[in-house]
């Protein structure tokens, strides 16, 4: 025992020395093995800190209060979870009405006798900042009160004292333009505020809030936009509660339960109950909807376990041949051990005294570099994440796991090179002869189970319950059998030399004889291009599928604006007017939609006094599964299924804010309908229809409800109303009307008695819209004070993903990286070969093309293999996605449902991968390698 530990300390102390002369070699190992350990190591600190203690997080949600107490808006009483962030009413919601008022004086009434209160009130508007309008939160509360403490952190200024004094949240302060001092006023009111200081809310700091003392703006900005006639604002109240005591127990909890009030409770959340009293719980379970949260499932688990399997092959992949490079240097000393009475035992002591010693020193490095890197960017991970830290949570066991990671990986990569190189005889290793090598006739076999094995395991996650589970699994395991089959197929390409010229066929030729430095090198490029190809293939496929299934709002190149609030709808003018003068328009169809009830009655507005439109479909005509008494429950799965194929179950893909609008001619040429009929139609008086159900005998009936008596749904029974008939054209199938169902002409809807408000206008540009006119246009609505959204369809549109620049960069680097290794390594090997080259007359440049010819060999093998090994992963996903969908389709799809889930081969990615990547790497190898070497006389053998 004393001997082999005196022998180990001779290995590391001869590896530290061997690992110091070559600096760069061991950088770069370091540098691979570091760099995970850098990045898992700070993603542990950062999400460790992130984690906030459950004082903590009560503290940021109810600050130094005992309690919160809000409106469940529920009728009667209510079972709520331990969190107080959701409740059900008692008895679940089959038998649940809805109450149709609200009681102002619940909460008051709730709040226990001699307990401390504040009153905490929030609602949301739109402010007028410096780059135009900007939705924010408004908050009325006493910051100064005892109570807040926790829930907000001043960060600069003082807090508000009297009316038209606020603070706001740095984050409403750079979105604004705004800073302390300045002043500014909420869109619809006359009134000023002054910023007089800027906070924060640790658990949200992208929150944009304003903040004011009790009722000095939420009540006066609901009076001036009453005054202006448009909706006032809609305030939420809550309230702290300090107790004292034992403080909001659970019993309390429940007690308010029963009066409809939801609780946030400081002793409940810090002494949580048992499930089994928790009513909400019990509930959920009886009803089949609970699902308890037990941190990551096994699925998460195991594909983490796999990308950190995979991860660490890679780097013994890329590591190990730099090992064996530094062996190969060294084998004169590795000889000379032998010589001295060493055996074999010693020599791969030696070569993973490496291992030890880089991983070790990459642990540390790789730790320290993650701790400094998480302190010193602590802000920016905040900002990012978008809430504080609870504080800085260093746990060691966790960051010892994270550094023996690092140590585990070194040892691995030094693995193979010890065992090839305590298998070098000492005459061959003191003359510097290669030897004779047998190739592993059990690897190949190995791998060839693995890929066939995977592969299988694959194919049937395609039709598996877990499929892309399996799928992912199936894969890694094919992929780590072409990995072990690696040397076999690098043989295969030897048998391409006969047709190259003399450098590439001697740098084929010289990595087909020395597999067991190719191979590892080769097999690291797989991976890389494998994942990247895998994930290339699948984003394609997709793209593809996306682009196929888009849905347009608008014919291309046509456009619409249309004012998107309540109460606006005398600013429509403006907005038209605007329009007409900042783009240059071909046509404008003007729009109105049908308002019905008390003047400036909206859609939306509400019960009292006012209503909606709703066209009658025939009963023969209408879908069955929403007209049964028990809606869709009323038919088994195989009728569902039958009844979704139906025509009369049809659903429309465009959406529209109304259905029913009033409009001339000019809307059929906006929506490209070519059809003449329908322009005539409008002309003399005769609405126009899009959808055919709706239609009986020519006619579509409009039916005008009044919101207060229909307010509780019942499948089957129609709501009261006074009906409109309307003679109407059926445009053809081919007619898109991109959500509207009915298009009545103005002639038509006044005959009726029916009152219009204008609310949007369709267009189509003459050429095209430039970024400056659309700017002006936006800056036009802006001034006028709505918010009216212009839209242009522009057809699908890609989104800018850096997901695959960044997997092809990652790719490329790890192939120049892994090649250049290789290369070294053959330089090491084949010194003799290029001494001999320079003797017999080979000009200089022929030792930069061969270094050249063998990086590129080596890039462009480990690209074909790894292009190749992507697909399968890629394939079967896909395959999974098309079950899945086909599954969907014949639950839920209608008779316009159609399978289309495609495998697409992403060739600019593999042509990147096939050419430039190569090509790349021999360049960069052919441009660091000297062109000239010492002569010197050949070593004999």
């Amino acid at each position: 025992m004393k001997s082999s530990y005196h022998a180990w300390i001779a290995a590391i102390r001869i590896a530290r020395r061997d690992a110091w002369r070559a600096k760069g070699r061991s950088a770069l190992v370091l540098a691979m093995i570091a760099l995970p350990i850098v990045g898992v190591s700070a993603a542990d600190l950062t999400t460790r800190s992130a984690q906030l203690s459950p004082e903590q997080t009560v503290s940021r949600a109810i600050g130094a209060a005992d309690a919160r107490l809000k409106d469940s808006e529920l009728s009667g009483p209510v079972y709520q979870d331990v969190e107080g962030k959701n409740s059900m009413p008692v008895g679940g919601y089959d038998k649940y009405t809805p109450r149709s008022d609200t009681d102002p004086n619940l909460l008051t009434s709730a709040i226990p006798p001699g307990a401390q209160s504040l009153k905490d009130s929030t609602a949301h508007t739109k402010i007028r900042t410096r780059y135009g309008l900007l939705e924010t939160d408004l908050r009325e509360i006493d910051a100064a009160s005892p109570l807040v403490k926790g829930m907000i952190e001043l960060q600069r200024g003082q807090l508000p004292q009297e009316a038209g004094e606020v603070i706001a949240t740095t984050a409403f302060l750079e979105e604004s333009g705004f800073f302390v001092g300045s002043e500014f006023r909420a869109r619809g009111s006359d009134a000023w505020y002054r910023i007089v200081g800027a906070y924060e809310l640790p658990s949200d700091l992208r929150k944009s809030e304003v903040l004011a003392p009790p009722g000095t703006l939420l009540a006066p900005l609901d009076k001036a936009f009453q005054a202006a006639g448009v909706p006032g604002v809609v305030a939420t109240d809550t309230y702290l509660v300090k107790v004292g005591g034992d403080g909001f127990t659970w019993n309390m909890v429940k007690a308010l339960n029963t009066k409809s009030v939801q609780v946030v409770s400081r002793a409940v959340q810090l002494d949580p109950p048992a499930e089994a009293d928790v009513p909400y719980i019990v509930q959920q379970k009886e009803l089949g909807y609970y699902n308890q949260d037990n941190g990551l499932p096994t699925t998460e688990l195991a594909v983490l376990a796999t990308v950190v399997g995979l991860a660490m092959l890679e780097i013994c992949l890329l590591a190990g041949p730099a090992f064996a490079v530094g062996a190969r240097r060294s084998r004169r000393q590795l000889g000379l051990v032998g010589a001295n009475g060493g055996d074999r035992r010693h020599i791969r002591a030696i070569v993973l005294s490496g291992g030890l010693v880089i991983g070790a020193a990459a642990a540390v490095t790789g730790t320290i570099l993650g701790v400094s890197l998480t302190l010193g960017l602590r802000p920016t991970l905040e900002e990012y994440l978008g809430a504080r830290f609870g504080g800085f949570t260093f746990r060691p066991l966790e960051i010892l796991g994270i550094a023996l990671l690092a140590v585990v990986t070194g040892l691995l990569a030094a693995i193979a090179p010890a065992v090839t190189a305590s298998r070098q005889t000492v005459l061959a290793s003191l003359t510097g002869r290669r030897g004779t090598r047998r190739a592993n006739r059990v690897l190949p076999v190995l791998g060839l189970l693995a890929l066939a094995g995977g592969a299988a395991i694959a194919l049937y996650g395609t039709a598996s319950r877990m499929g892309s589970t399996v799928v992912a699994g199936g894969s890694a395991i094919a992929e780590l059998g072409i990995v072990a089959l690696t040397p076999v197929l690098v043989g295969l390409f030897g048998r391409l030399g006969r047709w190259l010229p003399l450098s590439p066929r001697l740098a084929l030729r010289d990595a087909v004889r020395n597999r067991g430095r190719t191979a590892p090198a080769v097999a690291a490029v797989l991976a890389a291009v494998a994942g990247t190809v895998a994930v290339a293939t699948y984003q394609h496929s997709a793209e593809v599928q996306a682009r196929h299934e888009y849905v347009a709002d608008l014919p291309d190149g046509a456009g619409m604006v249309a004012i998107h609030e309540l109460g606006r709808s005398k600013d429509m003018p403006a907005v038209r007017e605007a329009l007409a003068q900042e783009l240059p328009l071909a046509v404008r169809a003007d729009v109105d939609h049908i308002s019905y009830g008390k003047p400036g009655c909206e859609r939306f507005t509400g019960p009292e006094g006012c209503g909606r439109t709703e066209i009658m479909r025939p009963k023969e005509q209408r879908c069955p599964l929403y007209e049964a008494k028990d809606g869709i429950d009323s038919f088994d799965r195989a009728e569902q299924r039958r009844l979704r194929k139906d025509p009369r179950c049809v659903y429309n893909r465009h959406s529209a804010q109304f259905d029913v609008v009033v409009a001339d001619e000019k809307l059929m040429t906006a929506l490209a309908v070519t059809d003449p009929g329908a322009v005539s139609a409008l002309r003399e008086g005769k609405g126009v229809s899009f959808d055919k159900r709706n239609v009986k005998d020519g006619k579509v009936t409009l039916r005008l409800i009044d919101n207060k008596q229909d307010a509780v749904f019942e499948p089957g029974v129609d709501p009261k109303g006074e009906d409109k008939v309307f003679a109407v054209h059926q445009a053809p199938d081919t007619a898109e009307g991109y959500g509207l169902e009915l298009v009545l002409p103005p002639t038509a809807a006044k005959g009726a008695g029916l009152t219009t408000l204008p609310y949007a206008s369709y267009f189509t540009l003459d050429g095209t819209a430039t970024s400056r006119q659309k700017q002006r246009l936006a800056a036009r609505i802006d001034q006028i004070g709505v918010e009216a959204p212009v839209t242009v369809e522009a057809g699908y549109q890609a989104q800018a993903d850096l997901t695959m620049l960044a997997l092809t960069i990652f790719a490329g680097l790890v192939t120049i990286g892994a090649a250049g290794i290789a290369t070294g390594l053959a330089q090491a090997d084949a010194e003799a070969d290029l001494k001999t080259l320079a003797a017999v007359g080979a000009p200089p440049r022929v030792r930069r093309t061969l270094s050249g010819f063998q990086c590129g060999v080596v890039a462009l093998m480990g690209v074909v293999l790894g292009s190749v090994a992507g697909i399968l992963p890629a394939v079967g996903l896909r395959l999974v996605q098309r079950r899945e969908t086909e599954h969907l389709l014949e639950m839920a799809g209608d008779a316009n449902d159609k399978l289309y889930v495609p495998i697409a081969v992403p060739w600019e990615t593999l042509g990147g991968l096939l050419i430039v990547v190569p090509l790349g790497a021999a360049l960069l190898a052919a441009l660091v390698t000297k062109s000239s070497g010492a002569m010197a006389r050949r070593e004999a053998g």
